[in-house]
């Protein structure tokens, strides 16, 4: 028995260094925002490419967990019940303040609110600001684990360095507990996809609305990322009960 029986260290690839900090920082920012899984460690680039190294916390399928300790359902290896310790990673941390990756390393930025808007002239009265601006409020969207509301802010695809010559880290993978790391395909012979439970640190309470939604960095980019601000892509698989998905027809 072993730590990855519970946990699994992996370097994740963020994106290629020609698309530009700008881009980066986006993609940078919204991977270690999903931060209920997944401990993140420094950011790295090498060879034209930005990594992070991180430790997803989904232990394996066959591991159980019994009064005399944990057991391997399938090598039938035994040992202590350790469980796999997370560090907090806040990216909230109070008085506008947030974590978030500027410059393609990780920072701590003060993220002012967006000032009111001005009411238009001749507007008709209409309810406070709030949640019911949002669509995915009420949205009986879901993700795998059958966790409602706000599905697309708590799951993520990732790309996992593994070559193919790495074949004991691609089967530790691949046999990570489902749903909460599954669909691993490989589509090359230098890493493989995978697609990760993981809530997203920015969300409010309630765990719906964005706390980035509105707040531009210093420079005047927006704080949140542009990913999630990106209409969803004609024909894309959306989750069951998404409020932008077209109705299935009869």
């Amino acid at each position: 028995m072993g730590s990855h029986c519970r946990a699994l260290h992996v370097t994740l690839r963020i994106g290629a260094l020609e698309e530009g900090r700008t881009s980066l920082d986006h993609e940078a920012t919204w991977l270690l925002g999903h931060t209920e899984h997944v401990s993140f460690g420094e950011l790295w680039d090498d060879e034209g490419d930005l990594y992070v190294d991180a430790v997803i916390h989904v232990s394996c399928r066959f591991l159980a967990d019994g009064p005399a300790g944990a057991s391997c359902r399938a090598h039938g290896f035994r040992g202590p019940a350790r469980a796999s310790r997370q560090p907090p990673q806040p990216r909230q941390l109070g008085r506008n303040r947030f974590v978030v990756v500027d410059r393609m390393r990780r920072a701590t930025r003060v993220l002012p609110p967006a000032p009111p808007a001005a009411p238009a002239r001749r507007a008709l009265p209409v309810l406070a600001a709030g949640a019911t601006n949002n669509p995915c409020a009420t949205a009986r969207c879901t993700t795998a684990d059958h966790a409602r509301g706000a599905a697309c802010c708590r799951d993520l695809q990732v790309e996992i360095m593994c070559t193919r010559l790495e074949e004991w880290l691609e089967a530790l993978v691949r046999t990570r507990r489902s749903p909460y790391l599954c669909k691993v395909v490989r589509e090359g012979d230098f890493s493989i996809e995978a697609e990760i439970i993981s809530a997203c640190g920015y969300l409010e309470a309630g765990g719906v609305n964005c706390t980035l939604h509105g707040r531009r960095r210093a420079d005047g980019r927006p704080a949140k990322p542009d990913l999630c601000s990106d209409w969803p892509p004609k024909r894309q698989e959306l989750h069951p009960g998404c409020v932008f998905a077209r109705p299935r027809r009869r």
